[in-house]
């Protein structure tokens, strides 16, 4: 049996379990709840939520119409089921509260059904370090959790959090989310996690992997498959908030693209910074080392990206911690349409590469437009900023690929195609050792001497 899917049924069989089928719904409304869209239903809610618990867990009821409330907490064996037509809304009036549904340190949990969870986020303080902004969802040190089929709408921060939580699935979620800063999708930071089907747009990045707690525990064996992401920040990211760092990821079978829109992101209004679309996402895939940590094991193949700057972006750098470690990633079947003169990048820093990286079989058709001067630019090492895409400037001197401080790198059918004439080569090689490409091609016009520049390059070989 796929382990994947003998993962799924270990887990509802817990939640089987842990919910008495014969056992009456808690319907919010016999509590006291009401649709109004103005009563504070959050006293109401919590009682249901408090009853079913004591009787031994089940379901709690969100009937069709508008319920308005602040922090609801779940408890154990409850699962939390919002009926079709049925909206949960948090309320803005100055109340401080961690998230609208919350679940600390909880076991067999679940939220469910084709109702809405509205965060309201335009209605709390708007800004990037704006306090007192709730999440929708935050599970945090729970075990056997399922999120399924919700759609989870307009958060004041982040949409749904997982943290330190382990053994869980969210498959067929919605979530669109442009109301706020700091409007990420989904955040994880865990282990033994499955995301599946689900439909993302947000402002901030989409899917992101995180490794946050002071034990420098490790973000493990996560599956995301069959996803469509949309962003204006990074589509999928692990990082930053890599202090414990990433094994065991696999990444499959999802289709990304721009944000469909954009208040407070802008980034083609100067300019020099060369965006060739009002709306476009800033990294497709992006995978950060940067506060110590390790990432390791990590497969990510069949994706295919519009709308982005830059299809694939690694970094290992020393923002805050030791510089940690980057090695064991591949990377296959992907196509992508960037719209940036920065490229893909594969960059550590002096002393500490990028090492054991395999891309494989990737197609790029790039927006051209590269310049000598492009092309010539010296790069800076910045190896304590913030990592973004535009780490290094708003162009790079390579129209593909960028690689700087990397060891055994394996790259085999990359393909650029360009839009506009580019004066820069495909490949840019600075301080690499042991790379082998095979079937690098360029189609477009190249106003260069060579597809391929080296700089320091030790044991490389580019078979064009």
């Amino acid at each position: 049996m796929n382990k994947n899917i003998k993962h799924i049924l270990i887990i509802l069989a817990l939640f089987a379990s842990a919910y008495n089928a014969s056992a009456k719904d808690y319907l919010i409304t016999d509590f006291g709840a009401k649709a109004d869209a103005k009563t504070d239903n959050t006293a109401a809610i919590q009682k249901a939520i408090d009853e079913c618990s004591a009787k031994g867990g089940g379901k709690v009821v969100v009937p069709g119409g508008e319920f308005a409330s602040r922090m609801i907490s779940l408890k154990s064996n409850i699962n939390l089921h919002l009926e079709a037509g049925a909206k949960i809304s948090a309320i803005a009036n100055g109340a401080k509260y961690t998230s609208l549904v919350m679940g600390n340190e909880v076991q067999n949990v679940s939220v469910t059904g084709s109702g809405t969870l509205f965060g309201n986020g335009g209605k709390f303080t708007i800004g990037e370090e704006a306090p007192n902004r709730p999440y929708i969802i935050f599970f945090k040190n729970c075990k056997n959790v399922l999120v399924e089929d919700v759609h989870l709408l307009q958060s004041a921060s982040w949409t749904l959090r997982l943290f330190g939580s382990e053994h869980v699935i969210v498959r067929g979620v919605s979530i669109y989310s442009h109301a706020n800063l700091n409007n990420d999708g989904i955040d994880i930071d865990g282990k033994d996690i499955i995301i599946t089907g689900c439909h993302i747009d947000s402002g901030d990045d989409a899917i992101c992997l995180k490794s946050e707690d002071s034990t420098k525990r490790v973000t493990e064996n996560i599956t995301i498959t069959n996803c469509i992401a949309a962003s204006n920040c990074n589509l999928i990211k692990m990082g930053t908030g890599s202090i414990g760092g990433f094994k065991n990821i696999s990444i499959s079978n999802c289709s990304l693209r721009r944000a469909t829109e954009s208040p407070f992101h802008k980034w083609a209004d100067k300019p020099d910074h060369y965006i060739g679309i009002p709306i476009s996402g800033i990294s497709g895939i992006a995978l950060e080392i940067v506060d110590g940590g390790v990432l390791d094991q990590v497969s990510i193949t069949n994706i295919t990206m519009t709308g982005v700057q830059t299809p694939i972006f690694m970094r290992l750098g020393s923002r805050k911690n030791p510089t940690g470690s980057f090695k064991n990633v591949i990377i296959s079947n992907i196509t992508a349409t960037s719209h940036s003169r920065m490229s893909s990048m594969i960059a550590g820093v002096p002393g500490f590469n990028i090492e054991n990286v395999t891309l494989r079989d990737i197609l790029i058709n790039s927006q051209g437009g590269g310049t000598r001067e492009d092309a010539e630019r010296k790069v800076p090492e910045n190896e304590k900023d913030y990592p973004e895409n535009r780490i290094f400037g708003w162009t790079i001197p390579a129209s593909g690929l960028y690689v700087r401080h990397a060891s055994n790198i394996n790259i085999d059918n990359f393909q650029v195609r360009l839009a506009a004439p580019d004066a820069r080569p495909a490949l840019y090689l600075d301080d690499v050792k042991q790379l082998k490409a095979t079937n690098v091609k360029v189609d477009g016009e190249y106003i260069i001497d060579k597809a391929v520049y080296k700089a320091n390059a030790v044991n490389t070989s580019v078979n064009q």
